[in-house]
């Protein structure tokens, strides 16, 4: 698979596979790369798996101060299809307060559906909320 970014103008939540709230209009975008030079914050092998990132296009996140809306997750497919790749977050060392410390990503997921080789949406999965949210 190659790096995808794929821009969306509307998304929608999903909590035990049920909507929660309206359709929101907003633009974020989906970033998908490949690991080439590591992550930073994480003590993870050069070359291994993807960098997901998730960013806020209306403006700057509150938290971080950027557009960043997910921090960068390192993840690795887990079954790709003609239609539907999945990757999924692993247990990595993360930079913490506190130091180095392993941290399960495994939370995370996210699935990406693609017609003729294009993305139709993104699908980001907080699996330890049960949790999904759509972006079209």
């Amino acid at each position: 698979m190659d790096s995808i970014y794929f821009k969306s103008t509307r998304h929608q939540r999903y909590t035990n596979n049920c909507e929660v709230g309206d359709l929101q209009v907003c633009n974020r975008a989906i970033e998908v790369k490949k690991n080439v030079s590591g992550c930073e914050g994480y003590n993870i092998p050069i070359g291994k798996g993807y960098i997901v990132t998730i960013y806020n296009l209306d403006g700057v996140h509150p938290m971080w101060g950027n557009n960043v809306q997910m921090s960068p997750k390192p993840m690795e497919v887990v079954s790709q299809t003609e239609s539907k790749i999945e990757l999924r977050g692993y247990p990595v060392l993360a930079m913490t307060p506190f130091g180095w410390m392993q941290v399960d990503q495994s939370d995370y997921g996210i699935s990406i559906f693609l017609t003729a080789g294009k993305v139709d949406k993104c699908v980001l999965h907080m699996f330890d909320r049960n949790t999904d949210i759509e972006y079209l």
